[in-house]
């Protein structure tokens, strides 16, 4: 059912039935995530998750699992687990996950290891532009605080970058990093994502659910888009922030946790607070440091060396090898306005070196998702299919990134959407 319903999506799907077909499978097929259940005929989802990293290091693997408990997620996350997804499995939720984890596969080409843990974790700082050196002054001040942080920036910039190089440079580094985009959630699965729910606390809860505050314990949870987050979920948030405890849904007793709470937002919250569309309770509790991403248009000075830095890690990728602009096309890109900032730079160069040949890319191989200053000339020259991409990619941006208020625009099915997002590849979150 689930590969059925991932082929769908537009992913290639193998399969295999136990550890060691997984093991023997994942050598020729070079998977880009793995899913794996817990419980397998010859092993558990823990002990493939090993010897899937000897095989292929910086796989990201996401588990399954119908008997979840804390203590198992916890085990899972430290030992290298991408995320750990309990049964009943919601499709589109898991659809979401998979993507990210191959997204942020994709961003560990971009990161130099850290010689204090020996860890691969993302750089957030290339660059030398005096912007990024800022914000890289800024988040070394304050990577060993408790107090929340609040990373402002536009869609692209790479705030998920950021908050887990928060999180791998602080006294916490050891413990788990949970994060979870809170775009278009509706309250309810929001509610049980964050805080779990206990058996039978409505319809369809067959079992009972940690959520991602019991996961996160000791360690730091990342909640991406937080101006998306429900109003009647707002103080339930704010009492953890607060108070440090919580209650599952459907339970009558308090829980205790300890994290330290990172948030993202590409919106103005106190915009929203004067809106009424978020609490200032809430607003200034999350606000006590402010970290601001630099859009890639700010800091075009950073360009060349972000864009050699994102074709190494594509050679890599896809087996080819090191490839370079030419001095024409390396102008075009800093020239271009990047309205999807470093995101849009990978999708581009991607794009450059599936369809190109050789070892360097000219201007002819480049073409950008902004079709705001397309000349009529080079409007008439598209494809149907090209002109459909432009003006998907333009919405999906206008929108945030907001699946269901982009397909509600574009007058297509929310799974016709997601459809078309991966035939074209492009790019969602921040």
């Amino acid at each position: 059912m689930l590969s059925s319903f991932l082929r769908s999506k537009g992913y290639e799907i193998a399969e295999a039935e136990s550890s060691r077909a997984a093991q023997e499978l994942v050598t020729t097929f070079h998977p880009d995530v793995a899913l794996v259940d817990y419980a397998l005929p010859d092993a558990t989802a823990l002990d493939l998750l090993r010897r899937l990293k000897d095989l292929q290091p910086g796989i990201p693997v996401v588990i399954l699992t119908g008997h979840a408990s804390i203590e198992l997620a916890v085990r899972a996350i430290k030992q290298g687990a991408q995320n750990f997804v309990a049964k009943p499995v919601h499709l589109a939720s898991l659809a979401l996950t998979l993507q990210k984890a191959i997204e942020e596969k994709d961003h560990e080409a971009l990161t130099p290891a850290n010689p204090a843990s020996n860890l691969e974790i993302p750089d957030p700082f290339v660059g030398s532009s005096s912007l990024i050196a800022e914000l890289a002054e800024q988040a070394h001040k304050v990577a060993h605080s408790e107090s929340p942080v609040l990373i402002q920036g536009a869609t692209g910039t790479g705030k998920g970058v950021l908050a887990r190089w928060l999180h791998a440079n602080s006294p916490r580094a050891a413990e788990p990093f949970v994060d979870l985009n809170c775009a278009g959630l509706s309250r309810e699965f929001l509610e049980t994502e964050l805080f779990g729910h206990e058996r039978g606390a409505f319809t369809g809860a067959v079992t009972a659910k940690s959520g991602l505050f019991e996961i996160a314990d000791r360690g730091t949870i990342f909640l991406d888009e937080i101006g998306d987050v429900d109003p009647q979920v707002q103080p339930k948030l704010l009492k953890v922030l607060e108070e440090r405890h919580f209650r599952r849904l459907g339970d009558v007793r308090d829980r205790s946790v300890d994290v330290r709470f990172i948030a993202a937002t590409h919106e103005e919250l106190g915009q929203l607070v004067q809106e009424k569309r978020f609490r200032s309770d809430l607003y200034f509790r999350i606000n006590t440091i402010r970290l601001t991403i630099p859009p890639l248009a700010r800091r075009r000075e950073d360009i060349p060396v972000l864009a050699d830095r994102v074709l190494t890690m594509l050679a890599l990728k896809m087996r080819v090898p090191q490839t370079s602009l030419t001095p024409p096309a390396l102008k075009m890109v800093q020239e271009y306005a990047w309205p999807g900032n470093v995101r849009e730079l990978r999708n581009v160069l991607e794009r450059a070196l599936v369809l190109g040949c050789g070892r360097t890319i000219g201007p002819e191989q480049l073409s950008f998702e902004e079709d705001m200053n397309l000349p009529p000339n080079q409007l008439g020259s598209m494809t149907l299919n090209d002109l459909e991409k432009v003006h998907i990619a333009r919405v999906l941006r206008e929108e945030h990134g907001r699946v269901q208020r982009a397909a509600k625009r574009l007058g297509i099915g929310r799974s016709s959407l997601y459809k078309k997002i991966k035939d074209y590849g492009l790019a969602l979150g921040s």
